[in-house]
């Protein structure tokens, strides 16, 4: 990819390595490191998404500082871990699922769009945006049952609808009991809106960090066409390029924090309060508005904003430099991407 930047009747060229699509890509080796190198960040960022979940199905309003010093002081540096086994194992394949169907889309749909004659940059936008969608509609089919179990784990005795401070053992044991009480559906409990959170923050993320890198790249070359040392082309090294997309993707996990946030808080107290007393089903998605209003107004919906901000952002970032590194390993011609 290529980026101009012109200025009166002066232009340079910022040469950026190419883009990877799926055939270019040793499927074996994408796969296998893709599993290591994610199930690290997975581990880096657990302690902030439990936080988050925290606050979320707290009935009263919290920081993020105070939850997690609290979590600690009562249960130790451990509970900041609680269920990330669970998590882990349900990461792997599906994260696998979501790289396949991202790529995949995003090399099909973005060939379309230029044969039909959309200019690269919008072209880049599109594909970006519709792999985002389905590659998270895909991922959720596994997701969501580790989503329903671990955090399940994250919040046992923080909510009254918990009997006893320690309801479930592990995972399996949460797995067995949560079947047991709603059958299989209850492992897709807040399915729809998982869907409804999450195939939109996909799509916006994944096209907003395409358009994000665009302007980063043009705003460091218009910062460097001002110190203009007589050379046409510019030709970033590597540390610069990651450090612009992870620019970009901070930006675009920033965004997409925002936009999803109450969808979230609402899909979380879904699958995590239940009504397992006295053979009560689980709260409908109404229910669940109304009693976040009554117990806060709107603002109830924005709990946990400040850790999912910083946990998208922290993630986005992490993930894309990550995944940028990964898909350079596991190209088939290392030649080709200099």
């Amino acid at each position: 990819m290529n980026i101009r930047v012109a200025e009166e009747e002066s232009a340079q060229e910022i040469h950026i390595p190419a883009d990877i699509d799926w055939e270019m890509l040793d499927k074996s080796k994408f796969f296998f490191l893709g599993a290591a190198l994610f199930s690290g960040v997975s581990a880096t960022l657990y302690p902030v998404v439990l936080i988050k979940t925290r606050q979320q199905v707290a009935q009263a309003q919290l920081s993020g500082i105070r939850t997690a010093f609290s979590t600690v002081k009562h249960e130790g540096l451990r509970a900041l871990y609680r269920g990330f086994g669970t998590s882990l194992m349900g990461t792997i394949p599906a994260r696998a699922l979501y790289m396949a169907a991202l790529e995949v889309t995003k090399s099909n749909v973005g060939s379309a769009t230029i044969n039909f004659g959309v200019p690269e940059p919008t072209a880049a936008a599109i594909a970006n945006a519709a792999a985002g969608l389905t590659a998270a509609m895909a991922a959720q089919l596994v997701w969501t049952p580790v989503d329903v179990v671990s955090q399940r784990l994250m919040v046992q005795g923080t909510h009254p609808s918990c009997s006893s401070p320690r309801k479930y053992a592990n995972g399996i044991d949460a797995f067995r009991k949560i079947v047991r009480t709603d059958g299989p559906k209850g492992l897709y409990r807040g399915f729809g809106i998982s869907i409804l959170t999450y195939a939109p923050s996909n799509a916006v993320w994944w096209a907003s960090y395409s358009v994000a890198q665009r302007l980063v790249w043009g705003g460091m070359g218009c910062y460097i066409l001002k110190k203009d040392d007589g050379s046409n082309e510019i030709r970033p090294d590597t540390k610069t390029v990651m450090a612009v997309q992870g620019v970009s993707a901070a930006m675009a996990g920033g965004v997409s924090a925002l936009i999803t946030m109450p969808l979230d808080t609402i899909k979380t107290r879904l699958q995590v309060l239940d009504g397992e007393e006295n053979g009560r089903r689980g709260p409908t998605v109404g229910q669940t508005v109304r009693n976040l209003i009554k117990e806060g107004g709107w603002l109830a919906c924005y709990r946990g904003l400040g850790p999912r901000w910083a946990s998208m952002s922290m993630s986005a970032t992490t993930m894309i430099t990550t995944y940028e590194f990964l898909k350079r390993l596991s190209a088939k011609n290392q030649e080709s991407l200099m």
